[in-house]
């Protein structure tokens, strides 16, 4: 996979041939920073959900996260379970750059190893995990049912699956905002949605499907306050990210409005990281293999 299973921001843009194609590969090519940035300001679910694993499983010493993309999550689970080795299958070269990265800088470059796998395809032959994570990866395969078969398979008896989804698109901006018509984040959400950004089911159904026993569902919320670190810088990049999909999807006046924000700096700029709250949340689904 080339998405980041704990930070991911749907890459999908639709665009058309031509300039918007020059448009889009740039999005793309920045778009390991982006997930960076998501974790840095909104990666403080991650405690919560690797403690709340924790209370589901015991003595965890193989884990395998699929599209470990940047490898926030790697790192996560890494620090929850100290006994463990962490198994991180990636496939994109600029997403294994940032994971090798982050394992060395955390120091658990002796813990985390990298599996170049495609999800999509076969998996190389591993140990039966006792933990495997897939989050904001297993809506991306071409076969999700024929991945949560491999997972059952992978793990041990009594080993937990955790799905993780983001629950729509991170909320960076008050309804109104000063300009153009109330309710522009809200259509912006909207025309991303309809064009495929983050779609993915309820899990619960195709976990039960592949053999696994679903055990809870849990939603996790992340919010920051105004003077969070790098939460501007956040803020910025994902509306750019988001700005290339919508150049066709929004009404002009809406454009007019997003490119004002986007151009405008300063501390009384809404992006401002002084004045700035930053909204996210995940959905998990954890299921055990009886």
């Amino acid at each position: 996979m080339s998405y980041d299973a704990h930070t991911h921001l749907d890459a999908h843009t639709h665009l058309d041939a031509g300039d918007a194609r020059h448009d889009h590969d740039a999005n793309s090519a920045r778009l390991p920073e982006l997930l960076d940035l998501d974790a840095q300001v909104l990666g403080a679910y991650l405690p919560a959900v690797t403690a709340w694993i924790a209370t589901h499983v015991a003595d965890v010493r193989t884990i395998l996260d699929l599209g470990a993309g940047t490898g926030v999550g790697s790192v996560a689970l890494a620090e929850r379970f100290p006994a463990a080795q962490v198994l991180a299958l990636e496939r994109s070269p600029a997403m294994i750059d940032r994971l090798t990265a982050a394992s060395r800088d955390h120091g658990l470059a002796g813990r985390v190893r990298l599996v170049p796998a495609d999800l999509d395809e076969p998996w190389p032959d591993l140990a039966p995990a006792d933990l495997i994570w897939a989050s904001s990866a297993l809506h991306e395969v071409a076969d999700p049912a024929r991945v949560l078969r491999a997972v059952r398979a992978g793990l041990r008896l009594g080993g937990v699956a955790v799905v993780i989804e983001m629950v729509g698109l991170p909320n960076l901006l008050p309804d109104d905002v000063g300009s153009g018509r109330p309710g522009l984040e809200a259509r912006c959400h909207t025309a991303l949605a309809a064009a495929g950004w983050n779609g993915y089911p309820d899990w619960a159904p195709a976990l039960e499907a592949a053999g696994l026993d679903v055990v809870e569902q849990r939603r996790f919320p992340a919010e920051v306050g105004p003077g969070t670190l790098r939460a501007e810088e956040y803020a910025r990049a994902s509306l750019r990210h988001q700005r290339v999909a919508l150049a066709d999807a929004l009404a002009a006046e809406d454009l007019a409005t997003l490119d004002r924000l986007l151009a405008d700096h300063g501390p009384d700029s809404l992006l401002s990281g002084s004045r700035l709250t930053v909204r996210g949340s995940r959905i998990a689904w954890l299921a055990r293999r009886p």
